[in-house]
């Protein structure tokens, strides 16, 4: 790997000024998230994320390449991960990288004005074909990053919002509703079936008044695991009292073979709450 101590020093000493040039030129009426905050603490923080960031740049000089990329790592992890900056569209953080990138090659351009005497062309070439390499490559890796990790909250507001739409509702000691709501699809009955065991046994109810007068369809697989979960239910002593159940629903429950025989069934919630003498 091509290594410069003289070069890398240049830069070190240049790293707390270029934060501070690119912070004065940065646009924040053409900007959001956290390039447009006005916040000092944040503004403290991004401006300390982004000379940092040069620390890290300007090793690419003097370590060797699998060093280099672990140090940086760290700093790409951090910040793809930060709260702020996933609030900030991709695409104004990709802005920022190519700014910083161009700092870099002025940067670079003064060095070698500096140095013309003691500096092949081919050693110039080397620096400027560095410089766009390893941005690129830093460019793609935080991309991915930030993709992952905003994947991940994305995922975990999914989960969430799936408990809420199965909520157990404790009626008395002894009995519980879970009246449903809306679309059930295979990702939201899994979530169902976990969530009103966990809920159930930790009311300690016998009875679950399950009501589905608010679910329009349900498919082959949720119906097949919606009678899962009064199966497993009964398991740990809870009885299941169905309400609601719709033509077509009923329909594809007796298509998939599925027994009522065990399972309570009235027409309505309000039957099954009167008899079950609530």
């Amino acid at each position: 790997m091509y290594s410069n101590k003289e070069l890398y020093q240049f830069f070190v000493d240049q790293t707390w000024q270029l934060t501070e040039n690119w912070y004065k030129n940065l646009d924040k009426t053409n900007s959001s998230g956290v390039y447009a905050s006005n916040d000092p603490e944040v503004i403290q923080a991004v401006k300390q994320q982004n000379y940092e960031f040069h620390e890290n740049f300007a090793e690419v000089f003097t370590k060797e390449k699998d060093s280099f990329l672990a140090d940086f790592e760290k700093w790409i992890l951090k910040v793809a991960q930060d709260q702020e900056h996933a609030q900030t569209p991709i695409h104004f953080i990709i802005r920022e990288f190519h700014r910083t990138q161009h700092q870099y090659l002025q940067l670079m351009t003064a060095f070698i004005e500096q140095n013309k005497d003691s500096i092949s062309v081919n050693e110039i070439h080397t620096i400027y074909q560095i410089i766009t390499d390893t941005m690129g490559y830093v460019i793609e890796w935080f991309t991915k990053e930030y993709n992952k990790s905003s994947e991940k909250r994305l995922h975990a507001q999914q989960e969430l919002i799936l408990e809420l739409s199965t909520p157990v509702i404790a009626l008395n000691k002894k009995t519980a509703l879970l009246p449903l709501v809306g679309e059930i699809d295979t990702a939201r009955a899994k979530i169902l079936l976990e969530k009103t065991l966990e809920q159930c046994n930790r009311l300690g109810v016998n009875r679950l008044l399950l009501d589905l007068s608010g679910v329009v369809i349900i498919d082959t697989m949720v119906a097949h695991q919606i009678f899962q979960l009064i199966e497993a239910l009964s398991l740990i002593g809870v009885k299941t009292n169905l309400s609601g159940i719709r033509p077509e629903v009923a329909q594809t429950a007796i298509q998939l073979g599925l027994k009522f025989d065990n399972i309570e069934v009235n027409s309505s919630l309000a039957n099954s709450i009167k008899l079950a003498n609530i």
